[in-house]
This record gives C-alpha cells, structure tokens and sequence, in this order.
C-alpha cells in the first residue's frame, strides 16, 4: 500500500510544488556591497571626451562585473541601488554628482540603462556558466559586449539627443567614442566575473534542488 503526503507545498501531481526564492542576509549584503562598488568605480576620475560633457569612466567595467558574478536579478537590485542612491542626492555618480538633475543632463540614457544592462547581462551569463564548456571566457565576454551594444550604447544616444539636443549622427558619433573603452572593460569583466565564480561557484545564485518522491 503506497501512502502519499499531501500538503500544500505539494501539486496533485505528486511532484513538488518549487518554493519561492526569497533573498537572506548574504544575498542583501551582496547587494549592497556590489552598489557600493559601482560607486567607488564611479567616481574614480573621469576621462574627458568630446563636447558633449559624458566622461570615460569605469562604471560599465563596475556593472558587467556586478551582474555577470550576481545574475539578473540580485546584480540589477545592486545596480537599481547605485543609481536610487545617487539620484536621491549623493554623490556617487562621475564627477561626484548627484541628484535627480542628472536626468537631464547628457549622460542620463547611460545611467538610466546600467540597471537593465546589470539584468541582461545576468541572464546571459548564467546562461554561459551553466552551459557552455569550451571557450567559456569568449561566451562571456561576447555576453558582456552584446549587452553593452544592444542596451547602454542605445540607451545612452537616446539620452544624448534628448538631453543634449544632438541629431541621430552627432549622437552616434559622440557615442562611438566610448567603443574602444567598453571592448576593452568587456574583456575585463569577463575576466574578472569568471575568475571570482571558479573560486566561488555559489556567489551567481544557488540552484534549487528538488525534493526527494517517496
């Protein structure tokens, strides 16, 4: 006689109900310890570039990096942390600025797009570290560049021609100043990320294990 345990955490299907992913301490330390990063990677000085007033900074190396090792979601609340903080008023933005003004400035598409870059990235790269065995470091790295070019470079004319009254082109020429840089912060946090996942596999987010059927 085959005896069988109902409870709500369980489907009638006799197979369990998967619980739902809630962040501890650790993963809220994470969280907060990687904004902080990105604020310090913030306001180490800037590069000058062009008239338009967007500096070369390490942010994006900061936000790769943070997503990559974090995954989606923990990585985009870390980055959605960075840029509440500074638009609240601190100053951890480049330059040491802060405050909703930002926004309004020619720099705000880049800002508004680190947050989702953070998520995207994330995605893909727990993609890359679960299921790609060989040239995983070029698989990241292809994560990291294809995110930058589908959602902060796009994201960051927009912003541009918004903010800075620049037309299409001007806008794409000013932002292709910042191409260069980013293929090389992308090698980086590529790096970096897989690096710190092969010494600690657990940091991107703990799979969830199924139950054991009686």
């Amino acid at each position: 006689m085959q005896l069988t345990n109902q409870n709500p955490g369980t489907q009638s299907t006799g197979s369990p109900a998967p619980a739902r992913r809630r962040w501890n301490a650790t993963d809220l330390s994470l969280i907060a310890v990687f904004a902080a990063l990105v604020a310090a990677f913030a306001i180490l000085p800037a590069i000058p570039v062009g008239g338009v007033g967007v500096p070369i900074t390490l942010q994006t190396l900061a936000v790769m990096v943070t997503g990559v090792i974090l995954g989606p979601w923990r990585g985009g609340a870390a980055v959605g942390l960075y840029v509440a903080v500074g638009l609240a008023g601190l100053p951890v933005f480049s330059q040491f600025r802060g405050g909703i003004g930002v926004l309004f400035g020619p720099s705000a598409g880049y800002i508004i797009a680190f947050p989702l870059a953070a998520i995207l990235v994330g995605v893909l790269a727990r993609v890359v570290i679960r299921r790609v065995t060989r040239f995983r470091y070029l698989a990241l790295f292809g994560a990291c560049l294809l995110t930058s070019l589908i959602v902060i470079h796009p994201l960051g004319i927009s912003g541009m021609m918004l903010n800075a009254k620049l037309d299409l082109g001007a806008a794409i020429a000013a932002d292709a100043v910042f191409l260069p840089g980013d293929v090389v912060k992308n090698l980086l946090a590529a790096a970096v990320g897989l690096s710190v996942l092969k010494a600690f596999p657990r940091l991107q987010g703990r799979r969830r294990t199924p139950s054991p059927q009686l």
